[in-house]
């Protein structure tokens, strides 16, 4: 098996696990742990996880002048990102949240022309306008079934994080063109860890740790070890060997996923107002990524 067989498998598990996460995340927010509880779970989980793999890998000493986009990046990817899209999936459904993001891809191409000067062709602004015009759609229109108290909420909340991912992406860039990303990702969950702190620590303390389902305790095993620690792992094999381009596009994927799992188990169910929405973010999405033959 090839290493660009390998890469497209791993970009492929990615956005397996993130599809089949978010309706097992929602199995356990709010009932059993709520949202800021999850996510300081999860951050620590992962940190420590981090640290330990960081003894394995390549000894690099990061320069002081770093730590700033260190910090940046774990406020962008870590603090916000996770903080917003939890607490929104708490409030929406998970279909209405992995048709949001898949807005990613969009937003990282606007901040890239905003922050980094690049030009964008009118095919591509087109494409942008198609996505934001869905996402709004399914925003203000996408009310849900399985728990959604605040669909309106919940959807605005997703797409924070979703521009949040955007931010972190271009501002890591950088930092994985200079070092072993083992070096770093240990940092950004440190600092991440220490943000969710005191959002979580009074959600985290009121968990019944005695009283959860073992199935619970499992999901959340999930979210913690495969969700956060593997899919950052399975990105880096993707990342060496295939464009961000190539690996952009898997994000697509998510909604399929989500759907047909949150739909097997009952937990949600398609509606007009969410296919015209993913019309319009898939026609965008295809505009954005589509190369001139």
């Amino acid at each position: 098996m090839t290493k660009r067989t390998w890469a497209l498998m791993a970009a492929t598990m990615v956005s397996l696990i993130y599809g089949l996460s978010f309706t097992i995340a929602k199995d356990v927010m709010p009932v059993y742990v709520k949202p800021f509880g999850f996510i300081l779970l999860r951050v620590s989980g992962a940190a420590v996880l981090f640290w330990f793999l960081s003894f394995f890998g390549p000894k690099e000493k990061i320069q002081t002048k770093d730590f700033p986009r260190i910090v940046a990046a774990s406020f962008f990817g870590v603090a916000l990102n996770m903080l917003t899209f939890f607490k929104g999936l708490s409030f929406t459904s998970p279909i209405s949240a992995a048709v949001i993001m898949v807005t990613t891809p969009m937003i990282v191409l606007t901040l890239s022309a905003i922050l980094m000067k690049e030009r964008i062709k009118t095919r591509k602004i087109l494409g942008i306008l198609l996505g934001l015009l869905g996402t709004g759609f399914l925003i203000l229109y996408g009310k849900s079934v399985g728990n959604a108290t605040n669909a309106m909420l919940g959807n605005l909340l997703v797409f924070i994080n979703a521009v949040s991912y955007g931010f972190y992406l271009i501002i890591v860039k950088k930092l994985m063109d200079k070092y072993n990303a083992f070096t770093f990702v240990k940092w950004i969950y440190t600092f991440g860890f220490l943000m969710v702190i005191p959002f979580g620590l009074a959600e985290y303390q009121q968990i019944q740790w005695q009283q959860l389902p073992i199935t619970i305790l499992w999901e959340i095993g999930f979210v913690v070890v495969f969700t956060t620690f593997f899919t950052y792992l399975f990105n880096l094999v993707s990342m060496r060997e295939l464009k961000p381009t190539t690996v952009a596009v898997f994000i697509y994927l998510q909604p399929l996923f989500a759907t047909v799992f949150a739909m097997a188990l009952g937990k949600d169910q398609l509606t007009w107002v969410k296919v015209a929405a993913a019309v319009l973010i898939f026609g965008g999405v295809f505009l954005v990524t589509k190369k001139k033959s």
